[in-house]
């Protein structure tokens, strides 16, 4: 008796096309928008304020800064905590969902440093 092994396609893929968002374009909605891996980048070495992490972000406007950290923390990449209500300061971290993707970010800053043009 001979067994003959077919090749088959995810559920997601029906003869080369992608029915649902394929693995590569759900992760660049979860980290490809932009500033988000530039934020995640900044946080890797512990929880920030708000303040200074818009100040690393040289091009960022304090409310696109606000609006990703938003975004981000529904994620679950980066968790927020409220340090004084007055005045109103914050510090957000890097959790453990987020820090998962700093290798994945760490090969993109190689590749970007290899192929400057």
């Amino acid at each position: 008796m001979t067994v003959v092994q077919t090749e088959t396609k995810p559920a997601q893929e029906k003869d080369g096309v992608c029915l649902s968002p394929c693995p590569i374009e759900r992760g660049m909605r979860i980290i490809g928008g932009k500033w988000k891996g530039s934020i995640l980048w900044h946080l890797q070495d512990g929880p920030m304020r708000f303040n200074a992490l818009a100040r690393q972000l040289g091009g960022a406007s304090k409310k696109m800064v606000d609006q990703r950290l938003k975004e981000m923390e529904q994620q679950g990449l980066v968790s927020r905590q409220v340090l004084s209500t007055r005045p109103i300061a914050v510090a957000y971290e890097i959790t453990p969902f987020g820090r998962s993707s700093l290798a994945i970010l760490e090969q993109l800053k190689d590749w970007a440093e290899a192929n400057e043009l």
